[in-house]
């Protein structure tokens, strides 16, 4: 085999490769040959079949199966000896390839970047912190008070009123004719809730038990179900009872219930859940932080297939979302080349910094851990309240599921790992201010605290 490399464009390297038709003809002879120590042809054992009749019905399969056998050897041989680093799979390309003579063919292959790395100590970063005030404690425990309270039947004769529950079944129709999922019996519908579509609740206040209400509403353009977008539809219900709920009191029977000794346990419980919460967003909005730092600070060559295949798949999921009508807002409002444009940049940026910590995770011999993994099966669980132990016994169950969380823990160790080597001043904000990610870089008016 030789090969004769062109010269390079960028991270663009390609490569003219010749296999010698005598290197050809001996593998392909060498095939033939373990085939016919084992084959079987009518008339003759096993291994006995003459070399013309093997060569006449197995040579033209042979020919595919030695080409590809030699053309892989031949580009892990080039990468091999030259260093490579493909980015991607390489292009390969045959030119020539007749029976008895030489095999001409080319390889192109995007590499990946070398990276220096530079001194993560003199990257400067605010980490911004804020106290947990004293009213979200206080609008915590009406919050968990309000989910733990009871409803009474209203046994007077009165009509409904915004925050009753009324009982109600419902029969739901457009022009004429019922659809699916526009039917319920004993509902427990909160008036003023907002849980119904637009106008709904409001047809129900003023009306008492037993009374049968058609109810007109339009469903909104965006719902879900683009059967129903846009269209008017009449709701036949009926209130079959009135129910109001009962105040619960905070206090330490209250506490208790939820496994504090009292109220004053329960309150610094809340306290602590919350300012865990801080602690993420704090650290969230650092990552974001160090990864602005780091892209600013970088500069080298991405490889254009890596950008492509991200830009590709965070297209493929804006349109997905498109045409189940689920974009956000911002994006309804924007013209979609200008969206896709700015998703392009985005694309550079995530494969720029995605080779970046790689990079960084390879230097400095970074290992994922069971302990990492686990790290973010909890911090997976945490992100549904009430529902953690539901959601470890799922990881549990799934390897699947717990594979899929290994690239982003690994790329979170890195990033921990880089925090650690960077200077940090704390600053104390309002909450508000800590939630709020329009725009980090502007300038805090809060004191650094000491």
């Amino acid at each position: 085999m030789k090969f004769k490399e062109e010269k390079a464009k960028g991270l663009n390297k390609k490569y003219n490769i010749t296999i010698a038709a005598e290197d050809f003809a001996a593998a392909v002879d060498k095939k033939l040959a373990q085939i016919a120590k084992t084959i079987k042809m009518p008339g003759f054992r096993a291994g006995k079949a003459p070399k013309h009749m093997i060569e006449q019905k197995y040579r033209p399969s042979v020919l595919g199966e030695v080409l590809d056998d030699l053309v892989r050897d031949a580009v892990n041989s080039i990468i091999n000896e030259n260093k490579l680093r493909p980015a991607i799979t390489p292009d390969i390309k045959i030119e020539k390839f007749e029976d008895g003579k030489d095999i001409n063919f080319a390889m192109e292959v995007e590499v990946l970047p070398e990276i220096t790395l530079g001194d993560f100590s003199k990257i400067k970063l605010n980490k911004y912190t804020a106290e947990v005030p004293a009213q979200e404690v206080d609008k915590a425990l009406k919050y968990m008070a309000d989910s733990r309270r009871d409803s009474a039947k209203i046994e007077e004769d009165r009509p409904t009123k915004k925050g009753d529950i009324a009982v109600i079944d419902f029969v739901g129709s457009i022009d004429g004719k019922e659809f699916q999922g526009g039917k319920g019996n004993a509902y427990p519908l909160e008036l003023g809730s907002n849980s119904f579509i637009p106008g709904y609740e409001d047809q129900l206040i003023g009306h008492k038990a037993g009374e049968v209400v058609n109810v007109k509403t339009t469903f909104p353009q965006d719902y879900h179900a683009k059967d129903l977008a846009g269209k008017e539809a009449l709701f036949v219900t009926t209130i079959k009872e009135i129910r109001a709920y009962k105040p619960t009191e905070i206090n330490d029977d209250l506490a208790k219930s939820v496994g504090a000794k009292d109220l004053a346990d329960l309150k610094t419980k809340i306290a602590e859940r919350i300012s865990e919460d801080y602690e993420t967003t704090s650290h969230i909005k650092l990552k974001r932080d160090l990864l602005d730092a780091l892209d600013r600070e970088y500069k080298f060559e991405v490889p254009q297939k890596l950008i492509e295949a991200e830009y590709e798949a965070i297209e493929k999921q804006y349109k997905d979302a498109k045409a189940k009508n689920m974009l956000d807002e911002d994006e309804k409002k924007r013209d979609e080349k200008d969206v896709l444009a700015e998703y392009k940049d985005i694309a550079l940026r995530r494969v720029k910094l995605g080779l970046l910590l790689s990079e960084v995770g390879a230097q400095e011999k970074l290992t994922l851990a069971p302990e990492d993994l686990n790290k973010a099966i909890l911090n997976e669980a945490k992100k549904y309240p009430g529902q953690e132990q539901m959601v470890l016994n799922y990881y549990l169950k799934n390897k699947e599921a717990v594979e899929s969380l290994r690239t982003p823990a690994y790329e979170e160790k890195i990033v921990d790992h880089i925090l650690s080597k960077v200077q940090q001043d704390n600053v104390k904000v309002s909450v508000e201010e800590l939630y709020d990610f329009t725009d980090q870089n502007k300038t805090k008016k809060s004191a650094k605290s000491k």
